[in-house]
Parts: structure tokens; sequence; C-alpha cells
């Protein structure tokens, strides 16, 4: 799921947001732009799409998840369906040892580009879990 909110303004971002994540989204006409409530909408119909039950995993998630909950404003307003925390990610590495990871790939700080990274990463720490290394 990628979506890039409408109602940003991004003369208020902070200079690191400018410099790491501004330049690699999206133009303006591409469809991933929408309004939070279409984001809200089209988020929950792709997080409770496959039925069953939904786990979110971050690196770093708190911050993260403070961040979905406000799509739906306070955190009592969040659809039921909705986890009320993100697992993280960078916690369950350290518990696995820490194993190597690879590299971070070309385009850190785009969404997709670092949603793909975690992925990885979560792939190398199970391995690494199951193989007791």
């Amino acid at each position: 799921f990628y979506a890039v909110s409408t109602e940003f303004d991004p003369d208020r971002a902070v200079p690191w947001v400018r410099r790491n994540v501004l330049d690699q989204l999206p133009p303006p006409a591409d469809k991933a732009w929408r309004s939070r409530q279409r984001i809200r909408e089209d988020l929950l119909s792709f997080l409770t799409a496959p039925g069953g039950e939904v786990e979110l995993w971050a690196w770093f998630a708190a911050y993260d998840h403070v961040v979905l909950a406000q799509l739906w404003g306070a955190m009592p307003a969040l659809p039921r369906s909705v986890p009320r925390f993100t697992h993280e990610l960078r916690q369950r590495w350290d518990d696995a040892g820490q194993p190597a990871l690879p590299p971070k790939p070309a385009g850190t700080h785009d969404a997709l580009v670092d949603a793909r990274y975690n992925l990885t990463r979560w792939r190398v720490i199970e391995a690494a879990r199951a193989g007791g290394s």
C-alpha cells in the first residue's frame, strides 16, 4: 500500500524531511496522492482484504504507529480491525543477536523501498532465529 496525503503542507516539513523524503514523492498527478479520508478508507480495505488478524511491523515502530492512528483522529477512533500497536522489527533484530543485514538499498526513505527492505530484514532475522545463530 502506498499513498501520499494531498493535505500535508511541504512548507512545514523539517529540513531532514525536505532533504530525504520530499524529492522522492511521486508527481502530484500520480494516483498515490489522496485525501486523508480516502487514505483511511483505502488503507482499511488493504489491511482487512486478506481476512484474518493483521500484524504490523516497522523498524522504530512507535512513531509510525502514532501517525497511522492519527489518520482516524484519537486512538479510540481507530477501527477495531487495525492493531493497537506495531511490532518493533529493530527490537526483534536485537533479540535475534543482531544478525548481519544486507546493505540498505538505493532510495532509502522512499516508503516502498523502506518497506521492501524491512521485509528483507525480517527474512534475515527469522532465518537467524530459526537457525539459532
